[in-house]
């Protein structure tokens, strides 16, 4: 009786005030527009691109190193140059140290065996580099592949809804799920590897599913009033993005020894998770109940 009567209360509350919950998510895509606006305006890009997209050296040295001796040295020289420390999973004792720079292997190399006191070689360490006109292509093409998979979701919405405000409700939802975790990963300094536009590419998949969820049940079934159906997709839907949070989010937290490529991808479908949250149960909620009660939908 009690459970009732909370949820009587809930749903007085959101028949209330469903369009004011609208303005939250609505004020935050504009500040992570502005943000990556003012990131476009400094850098020429949307994004921090790392090596792998820019062009650049990457050095990977093996064993137990002095991060700290060596990233003041060569941060003197080197601008732009990053440095990340892999762990052992059972011990957390540091196992490899990879070195990030726009430099060319001539220049960054003799300049960490200066550092260090020996010579690399493919026993202690491994060098790759990248130019960065095949970087600079292989990012394109896969900005491409994120924009068509995209434009192909929002065809498959069209063709399963057929009607033209809830189908922009989805996509304008998945949309969001895409620029809110691009702002915050450009706050956080974080620099995008080609697993990390892959990562963004995942996202178009994993942040229809509980919008497409909650406009089926609420157009397309009539079992219940239009609270009850909302918040039968409530429970389904946020269960669904729990697990995903839940495999997603401990193996970045918990897998330091993993490349950074890998925790790019937990740590960016992590942001998109938690921002499908807000942009499905509040945005996509929102603008299909407006539609409903406006189209007499009950």
């Amino acid at each position: 009786m009690e459970q009732e009567i909370k949820k009587s209360k809930f749903e007085k509350f959101h028949d209330k005030y469903y369009k004011l919950l609208l303005i939250i998510p609505i004020i935050i895509l504009i500040i992570s527009f502005f943000y990556i606006g003012k990131i476009y305006s400094q850098t020429g890009d949307f994004l921090y691109k790392d090596v792998s997209l820019s062009g650049g050296t990457t050095i990977t040295l093996n064993g137990d190193i002095d991060l700290t001796k060596l990233e003041n040295e060569l941060s003197k020289n080197f601008s732009g140059i990053s440095f990340t420390t892999l762990t052992d999973i059972s011990t957390r004792k540091p196992t490899a140290v990879v070195i990030q720079s726009r430099s060319s292997v001539e220049e960054l190399k003799p300049a960490i065996e200066k550092i260090l006191g020996y010579s690399l070689n493919d026993e202690n360490s491994s060098i790759e580099f990248s130019g960065s006109s095949l970087g600079e292509d292989f990012y394109k093409q896969l900005l491409i592949a994120l924009i068509i998979s995209f434009v192909l979701m929002s065809a498959v919405i069209f063709i399963l809804f057929r009607t033209f405000i809830p189908s922009i409700a989805v996509i304008f939802s998945a949309f969001s799920d895409i620029v809110m975790p691009l702002a915050l990963v450009d706050y956080l300094g974080i620099k995008i590897s080609a697993a990390g536009i892959a990562a963004f590419l995942m996202l178009v998949g994993y942040s229809v599913d509980t919008d497409i969820l909650l406009t089926t049940r609420v157009l397309k079934t009539r079992e219940g009033s239009l609270n009850h159906r909302i918040f039968g997709s409530f429970k389904t839907g946020m269960f669904m993005t729990i697990t995903a949070l839940a495999a997603v989010l401990p193996a970045f937290l918990l897998m330091t020894s993993l490349p950074d490529s890998f925790r790019q991808i937990f740590i960016i479908l992590s942001f998109g998770l938690l921002a499908d949250i807000m942009n499905t149960w509040l945005t996509n909620v929102s603008i299909i109940k407006w539609y409903c009660k406006s189209k007499n939908i009950q």
